[in-house]
């Protein structure tokens, strides 16, 4: 059988256009392919039936294959056995309407509350910078907004008072959200004694965080600082600005708040997208039960 991967290989690259190492890839997957299916008696391509490839999967699913992996091998077998068909070697196409798995969700990256508190503590507040950053960083983890929603935030938008802010969502639907009284106080310090000599000449820029030049701060900018102070405060894992709402949310439902009501702070359209963060709620509960439970071990 391994006489119809050559011809194979050279239709991908002619026809199709595929790269060296694409083909590299659809050649190690066929041929492991077929070295499996010639395990099992299988000497000719027409014999080969899609249990045989399912039970290969199978067999790679077994020994700890991603999803990636799998899918790829599937990607490889399908154009395989399309150009089979397609030179009239098979009579059937054992892979017709074999779809590909369906991606695994990673739990979303979460740092711990002595984590956070380690970064919140990070930005110099002696300064206008470092008190902007520091009430960014509140704010974010205070709220769980999205890094987009921070940026655009006007100084009108946050009421330190009343302690909420207003937001617009990426659909464009306006929300309220509740901050704490550590995050209002710093946007509080931050707008009051500090945010005037970051103007400089643009008196009338609405945006809350400024830049350097005055001007509204970009995502770009905020992704930047936040890595800063990651580094600072010892942080090993690579975070994002979205690091900080994931962590929001996840030490909410672990502090024992309601799903629907995290779904509606973080502006979520459907709970389920809301459900990743309960299994990591679940988990740290787990961990805290076992660690102090008399009973648990």
């Amino acid at each position: 059988m391994k006489s119809h991967l050559q011809p194979f290989l050279l239709y991908l690259s002619e026809d199709k256009g595929l790269s060296l190492s694409t083909l590299e890839s659809y050649g190690r997957d066929v041929t492991q392919f077929l070295e499996f299916a010639e395990g099992r008696g299988v000497t000719l391509p027409d014999e080969i039936r899609r249990s045989h490839i399912m039970l290969y999967l199978g067999e790679l699913r077994g020994a700890g294959r991603a999803t990636a992996t799998l899918n790829r091998n599937t990607v490889s077998l399908r154009a395989f056995f399309h150009y089979l068909l397609k030179e009239r070697l098979i009579g059937q196409d054992p892979t017709l309407d074999m779809e590909s798995l369906k991606p695994e969700k990673k739990p979303p990256m979460v740092l711990t509350v002595p984590e956070i508190e380690q970064l919140l503590a990070a930005p110099d507040e002696t300064t206008s910078h470092g008190m902007r950053d520091k009430a960014m960083l509140e704010l974010l983890y205070a709220t769980g907004i999205r890094v987009s929603e921070l940026i655009s935030l006007n100084v009108d938008d946050v009421h330190t008072d009343m302690k909420y802010a207003r937001c617009t969502g990426t659909s464009g639907k306006e929300r309220v959200v509740p901050i704490g009284a550590m995050a209002a106080e710093s946007v509080e310090v931050y707008t009051v004694d500090k945010r005037d000599k970051l103007l400089r000449k643009c008196k009338t820029e609405p945006a809350l965080f400024l830049n350097s030049l005055g001007g509204r701060l970009t995502r770009q900018g905020f992704w930047k600082i936040i890595k800063k102070y990651a580094r600072e405060a010892h942080i090993e894992q690579d975070i994002t600005p979205h690091t900080l709402r994931h962590s929001f949310a996840a030490h909410l439902l672990e502090g024992g708040a309601d799903l629907r009501s995290v779904q509606q702070m973080l502006g979520h359209a459907d709970i389920s997208t809301t459900q990743i963060y309960s299994g990591i709620a679940r988990k740290n509960m787990k961990e805290v039960f076992e660690n102090h439970h008399p009973r648990a071990r």
